[in-house]
């Protein structure tokens, strides 16, 4: 009997995504948090002003900063967490890492301000890794 939708045209079909694992992506969100950290770090006018926000305001630099410093611990948990051994462990860093990364994505948009195209940006690829941990957890690729 012939199915009556061909999943192989589907748009979003399993067997046609790539083997990314949780661990592939949680290395590559590290490099992606370690990339923001330093930038927040070394230029946070720029970053700022990126974002369309004051960015010679010393109170924004100095968020930026910090937001930065916190950046480069959350990179490093990522990074070791991709190496434990425990499924379950990586599962449970997956999910909140698809809570984060998503709502990174949306606070990024609620910028207040006009969106610039760096904001619009930024926020794709928060989503664009909340997509990734949520469907390698669908596929249960750890």
């Amino acid at each position: 009997m012939r199915a009556l939708i061909d999943t192989d045209a589907l748009l979003w079909n399993p067997s046609n995504m790539p083997p990314f694992s949780v661990r592939t992506i949680l290395k590559a969100g590290s490099l992606v948090f370690g990339a923001s950290a330093i930038l927040l770090m070394a230029a946070p006018s720029l970053f700022l002003n990126l974002l369309a926000l004051d960015g010679s305001s010393v109170d924004l630099i100095w968020s930026m900063r910090m937001i930065g410093l916190t950046l480069v611990a959350l990179a490093g948990n990522m990074w070791m967490n991709s190496t434990n051994p425990d499924d379950r462990t990586v599962q449970k860093v997956a999910i909140f890492m698809a809570v984060a990364a998503t709502g990174l994505g949306l606070y990024t948009l609620l910028v207040p301000t006009h969106l610039e195209p760096f904001a619009v940006l930024y926020a794709l690829v928060g989503f664009g890794f909340g997509f990734a941990y949520i469907s390698a957890l669908i596929l249960r690729k750890y």
